[in-house]
């Protein structure tokens, strides 16, 4: 009962915006980053956010014991566009089910290109995220702030976080890229086979299949020689047929030195 009447309090707060919340009532506060403008035009922004201690919040696909974030720009204005740039994140075990997420401090940037080259930006975002202790809460952050600055220097924070990105699959030496499909009873399964360098410690493959509403199992990750191969379940969510497009799947191997980000797959 404890337990419910706390998720039920915080379910509460979390419609607040972030700038109205109590930083020691509420798991999460964050803040959008001014940033500085890139010579294409383009505005280099982030949100950070600060987890109290014990707390943590998920990744872009957060695993079975996680909740992915959503992200709506609807109100934005002079906003034609926005690129996420995701830092590198942990791999949680949570009572025998892997999350992945973030602890303590998470910038998260952000590339707006603006419909009007030279002219502020306002963002007006909400975004739904899972938060996670001992008990696992949706958590509602609200923004809206003029993106005005005219600074050229790159803001540190923002540029450490672009610093943890994930290599892309030319700068780790990726070799190959390889996906095996087949029905099952209830869907699919892929196995899906990386070639590339160690990236440490103990490797985990995340399989993103690029369609909506599929639900991808809780990967088996091992290596065998140069490559890391991985094995899935895909499932529709609403019962439904899966088309797969081998060149929208993403793969992303994480190791303790770094992560991997493989874009498409071919047979095999």
């Amino acid at each position: 009962m404890k337990h419910l009447l706390f998720v039920l309090m915080l379910g509460g707060l979390a419609a607040l915006p972030a700038w109205a919340q109590d930083r020691f009532a509420v798991p999460v506060t964050a803040e959008v980053l001014q940033g500085w403008v890139q010579r294409d035009g383009t505005r280099m922004s982030a949100v950070h956010m600060d987890l109290q201690p014990g707390w943590k919040t998920y990744w872009r696909a957060p695993g079975d014991a996680g909740i992915p974030p959503s992200f709506d720009w609807s109100g934005s204005r002079n906003l034609h566009s926005v690129a996420i740039s995701w830092p590198k994140p942990k791999v949680f075990d949570d009572n025998g089910m892997r999350s992945i997420g973030y602890s303590d401090t998470l910038v998260i940037p952000l590339s707006l290109t603006p419909k009007q080259p030279g002219e502020p930006v306002r963002v007006r975002l909400t975004m739904d995220i899972g938060v996670c202790a001992d008990i696992c809460i949706p958590h509602r952050l609200e923004f809206d702030q003029m993106i005005d600055t005219d600074q050229t220097r790159p803001t540190p924070a923002i540029a450490a976080a672009l610093a943890q990105s994930p290599y892309s699959a030319r700068e780790a030496g990726v070799t190959s890229s390889r996906c095996r499909i087949e029905p099952t009873s209830d869907g699919l399964r892929i196995e899906a086979r990386v070639g590339v360098p160690h990236t440490g410690g103990t490797e985990v493959m995340v399989i993103e299949p690029g369609v909506p509403e599929v639900w991808v199992s809780e990967s088996q990750t091992h290596r065998r020689g140069g490559d890391v191969i991985a094995t899935s379940e895909m499932i529709h969510v609403n019962g439904g047929t899966i088309a797969i497009d081998r060149s929208a799947i993403r793969l992303t191997v994480l190791g303790s030195n770094h992560a991997v980000d493989v874009r498409g797959c071919t047979p095999g």
